[in-house]
């Protein structure tokens, strides 16, 4: 029987002003952003190379998206990699007020 991949964990490093991921203990992923005026600006993903495939890209953005609305933030999507998230998961658009292309 194979175990089921580990599940990353997600944390807000609010002095790199970024959500980090992280699996056994080491860096997986990042998700940059810059808060200001009520707004949560989503900048950049990157996961490194080892973990691409995995879904930590789309639990980083996840995680972003939950913990703006529970701060009553509304997000600003910069990063292409956000645009595409919310494209898939229309439900999150509610608190989107703006894009960047």
């Amino acid at each position: 029987m194979t175990t089921p991949p580990a599940r990353p964990v997600i944390t807000d490093a609010t002095e790199r002003q970024r959500y980090e991921a992280h699996l056994d203990g080491e860096l997986a992923g990042v998700l940059e952003y810059v808060v200001k005026h009520g707004r949560l600006a989503l900048v950049h993903t990157e996961v490194l190379p080892a973990h691409e495939g995995q879904g930590i890209g789309s639990g980083l953005v996840r995680h972003a998206l939950d913990d703006a609305r529970r701060r009553q933030l509304r997000v600003i999507a910069i990063c292409p990699y956000v645009q595409a998230y919310l494209t898939r998961h229309p439900e999150d658009e509610d608190i989107v007020v703006g894009r960047t292309a």
